[in-house]
């Protein structure tokens, strides 16, 4: 058996780590296995979740003993996948002929370029004719799906992280993975790779998940309400393009620290409305596509032993949990308000869709309320404040990477 194993520099780096870093690495490639299935199931979202694990699976079965980069005369464990590690110039050299990942982790990852991708492909896939029609029921229902995170920075404080370390865990209430990614390189690079992987899991357990939130606060018969005595006004795209550019600069005015996202996701908006199909079919189906391919394939492959074994890791996972959760229920908590204010025409399901996970909070919305009343249409209705979400996730990320710094 012995003689099997040194045959097999995999086998054997088995014996040569401590035991919680074996029994780690076995759990994930199980848990690798186990998110592959559910997401090609549909179970979670698979655009994410297929990638991500087939990534978990085959980083943690990689593992072997090579050569230290910052002393080639000693060896460590690692894989051939990536470093996210490096930091000086010469390691980051050495590393891009190593590493068959680290280019695309270094020149679209550790810099916040994989995030604006996304941002600029989903802003060409999104509709904002409620949101422009209705901007203060939009904002009214995405500023109560924020509770998470708001509440849940004085958690993390409260559990031993930094101002930065918390204000960048805080940012997952927001549901919105590309924020997240641009929170946690900005406030907390030593967090990034955990913070940034339990993010993207939740997201895409909010859409198996919050469903169970809405039955449990929200009565069949109000989840039923179908919205058809609320007209959607129609937006032209001059006028979308108008409030586009006009939106984009005036928040890039505001917080100029964020000012890459918006730019990204108006730049999208104005391409989609411009009706320039080359631009639409390339930011839709190269970019997006491709930027959500790699970010699913690099969280999975980030995911090693080393990150689950770290002693903050339970607690990121305890926080994002409480993040996700009181937005959900903030974000209902609006809705009923919305609902009772406008005499119970407005289906409070929408208040939800403010956690900005787009579209799948606002899919989960309709998915919920056309499931019980095959009448309720309300997934036009439910992106007004979906996108008002992106934009409220947007600013109070600037405010806690600007004004945490200060701490």
């Amino acid at each position: 058996m012995e003689q099997l194993i040194n045959v097999f520099p995999g086998l054997l780096s088995f014996s040569q780590m401590p035991t919680e870093m074996a029994i780690a690495r076995v759990f994930l490639i199980g848990l690798g296995f186990l998110i592959l299935y559910l997401g090609c199931k549909d179970i979670l979202e698979p655009l994410i979740m297929v990638p991500m694990g087939v990534g978990i699976c085959m980083v943690n079965a990689g593992i072997l003993m090579m050569p230290d980069l910052a002393d080639p005369s000693k060896q460590k464990l690692g894989t051939m996948f990536l470093d996210s590690m490096v930091n000086t110039p010469t390691d980051h050299i050495n590393a891009l002929q190593v590493y068959f990942l680290q280019p695309i982790y270094a020149l679209t990852f550790s810099n916040g370029l994989i995030a604006c991708m996304v941002f600029l492909g989903i802003g060409a896939i999104t509709e904002l004719d409620f949101f422009i029609g209705n901007p203060k029921l939009s904002l009214m229902l995405a500023i109560p799906a924020e509770l998470g995170t708001f509440l849940t920075f004085p958690v993390a404080i409260a559990m031993g992280f930094t101002p930065k370390e918390s204000a960048a865990i805080a940012v997952i209430g927001g549901a919105d993975g590309p924020m997240v990614l641009f929170a946690s390189l900005q406030l907390a690079k030593n967090l990034f790779v955990p913070i940034s992987i339990i993010s993207y899991i939740y997201l895409s357990i909010v859409y198996s998940g919050y469903p169970y939130i809405i039955k449990l606060m929200v009565p069949k018969k109000i989840r039923g309400i179908p919205m058809k005595e609320m007209t959607i006004i129609k937006v032209s795209s001059g006028e979308k393009i108008s409030f586009s550019i006009v939106a984009g600069t005036v928040l890039s005015l505001l917080f100029p620290v964020a000012a890459p996202l918006f730019v990204s996701f108006f730049l999208g908006v104005i391409i989609k409305e411009s009706k320039i199909s080359r631009f639409i079919n390339f930011a839709d189906e190269v970019i997006l596509t491709g930027s959500t391919l790699f970010l699913g394939f690099l969280l999975g492959c980030l995911l090693s032993a080393d990150i689950v074994v770290n002693p903050q890791m339970f607690k990121l996972i305890v926080l994002g949990f409480v993040a996700l959760f009181l937005s959900g229920i903030g974000g209902l908590l609006g809705g009923y308000l919305a609902c009772w204010l406008s005499g119970g025409k407005i289906n409070p399901l929408i208040g939800i869709a403010g956690v900005s996970c787009v579209p799948s909070t606002a899919k989960v919305a309709h998915k919920c309320a056309n499931a019980v009343n095959e009448e309720a249409f309300i997934l036009p209705y439910a992106m007004g404040p979906n996108i008002a979400g992106v934009i409220t996730t947007a600013i109070i990320t600037a405010v806690y990477v600007t004004k945490v710094q200060l701490l």
